[in-house]
């Protein structure tokens, strides 16, 4: 039988991290996983920086579920050596945050080619970062973002067979709505294996941001397969886009936006209403 642990990505919240800290502890979760610190993406503060947060996070009692970072979230054609310096320095704030996962992707994919051209370069490069994290003592966890390599169940589950099933897969229900893909039980049941843990974020038909459960994701029933497929602590990460954030834009590739709906009035109503229907469902 599964134990589900909540965290959140709070910089939907906030940009602030003193806030994301606020609403993490008022709602009792006691992980966070950091993607935004004060306006700055995870990847772009200090290692000094990185230490201010650990003390703040250790006085609330919060630790980190994985660093949501945006490492593989380049062009297939662009520079990865030079991405691979910044990948570094993401392991070092892990180390800092007392982190062992880290989130990735799988490289933006040249439009209107055919992927499998890039299949190869894809696996390399995932190889290379697999390699530096496991020495490091660090697990990769890929997403099924749109417009990677990795945006399909099935090649989702190539690359952790790629990877000699070194880099889990972390499963986004929203992200594969977006692709016209169904998320449960089609590429849950391709995937389920492979699983390190789970984003909550939904979306109708018209592929708009919804609140779990309202959507297409099939997210209750996934939740209660989830909780006879796994032992332990599995981990559920609020992603809920139900409103424009700071720093939105930045997270997806042009042209490529999620439709985040903004039916609410702020972040405090937003996620009351992602989080209460998610409790519901547990």
């Amino acid at each position: 039988m599964v134990e589900f642990k909540l965290s959140a990505f709070a910089d939907e919240y906030s940009p602030e991290i003193d806030k994301q800290i606020e609403w993490l502890s008022a709602n009792g979760l006691g992980l966070l996983e950091i993607r935004g610190v004060d306006g700055t993406p995870v990847a772009d503060i200090t290692l000094d920086k990185a230490r201010e947060v650990k003390a703040k996070l250790d006085r609330a009692g919060i630790a980190i579920s994985a660093v949501g970072s945006p490492a593989g979230k380049i062009n297939i054609k662009d520079d990865f050596d030079k991405h691979l310096e910044q990948f570094r320095h993401l392991i070092e704030i892990a180390h800092i945050l007392e982190a062992k996962r880290m989130r990735i992707f799988s490289f933006f994919m040249p439009e209107g080619e055919d992927v499998s051209l890039y299949r190869d370069e894809v696996v390399r490069r995932l190889n290379v970062m697999c390699d530096i994290a496991e020495e490091e003592g660090i697990t990769l966890c890929h997403e099924n973002e749109k417009q990677i390599y990795g945006e399909t169940p099935e090649r989702c589950r190539e690359l952790y067979e790629a990877t000699g099933g070194r880099m889990k897969c972390v499963f986004d229900h929203a992200n594969f709505i977006s692709c016209d893909i169904e998320p449960f039980p089609y590429a849950y049941n391709i995937v389920k294996d492979t699983l390190c843990y789970m984003h909550i974020k939904d979306a109708n038909a018209e592929k708009e941001m919804v609140v779990a459960g309202e959507g297409i994701g099939n997210i209750p029933e996934t939740l209660a397969t989830v909780k006879n497929d796994f032992e332990g602590e599995f981990v559920l990460t609020l992603e809920p886009h139900l409103i424009e954030f700071d720093g939105l834009k930045g997270l997806e590739s042009e042209g490529h936006t999620s439709n985040v709906g903004n039916k609410y009035k702020n972040t405090d109503e937003a996620f009351a209403d992602a989080l209460s229907s998610l409790k519901k469902y547990l």
